[in-house]
């Protein structure tokens, strides 16, 4: 048997705010590391595709947060969020089903998915919308030229049994937590690890190994990030 070529992984949330910046770092930085690395969803998943999971020996690392951590992240990306100069609104969620962006985006064609991401991501983050509602999804997925069909993915078996495969992989990688980033066996929690994790990706580039990076590489966007302006580590939640 052949085994698949290794990829750098970036494991990526809609749900995250800090996901969210680090692949706009990321894009902002390095733009063909994500062209040459693997793009892999993880959320909260709905109990049929939990059971699919169950099912193939899998489960979900992922804790609920606790209301005083909340409120911190609710601080925390404001802070951050200033710093950089972005415009974000928090939204307000109301028993959002986390299959249907997700799953949605899993099952657009692999070109397609780099604009159904930042169609998402930028009215979740940049307008606060509710894109766990089917309707909103499909008017999204229209104005991005794409079909709006896909807001519906996440009642075909098919889809939802791929999606129970994709989280099979991030528990297999230990994903607890998003931002998350996998170089063979280095990983990367956290917006102040993208640095190390593109470290990383450029020793796999240049010498087809995973090794342990000597030093990060500079991140412009994420620099003052790193200033002792706050104490806790740069972000990274679920």
């Amino acid at each position: 048997m052949t085994r698949a070529p290794a990829t750098a992984r970036i494991y990526f949330s809609m749900r995250s705010p800090f996901s969210w910046i680090s692949l706009k770092a990321i894009e902002a930085t390095r733009p063909d590391v994500l062209e040459t690395s693997e793009l892999l969803p993880f959320w909260d998943p709905a109990p049929e595709t939990l059971d699919a999971l169950h099912a193939l020996g899998g489960d979900y690392h992922y804790t609920q947060m606790s209301k005083a951590k909340h409120l911190y992240i609710l601080q925390d990306t404001k802070r951050i969020t200033r710093r950089l100069g972005l415009t974000m609104t928090w939204p307000i969620d109301r028993a959002p089903r986390w299959e249907i962006p997700h799953l949605a985006w899993l099952a657009a064609r692999p070109e397609d998915r780099p604009t159904a991401y930042r169609a998402f991501m930028d009215a979740r983050w940049g307008r606060g919308d509710n894109i766990c509602d089917e309707d909103v999804l499909a008017g999204l997925l229209s104005s991005a030229g794409l079909d709006a069909a896909l807001a519906q993915a996440h009642k075909d078996e098919s889809v939802v049994a791929r999606g129970a495969e994709v989280l099979l992989r991030a528990y297999r990688d230990d994903v607890f937590g998003i931002p998350y980033f996998k170089c063979g066996n280095q990983r990367f929690w956290g917006l102040d690890r993208v640095g190390w994790f593109l470290a990383c990706h450029d020793q796999w580039r240049d010498t087809g190994k995973f090794t342990q990076p000597d030093a990060a590489v500079a991140v412009p966007m994420l620099d003052e990030l790193t200033e002792p302006y706050d104490a806790d580590q740069a972000g990274g939640c679920g």
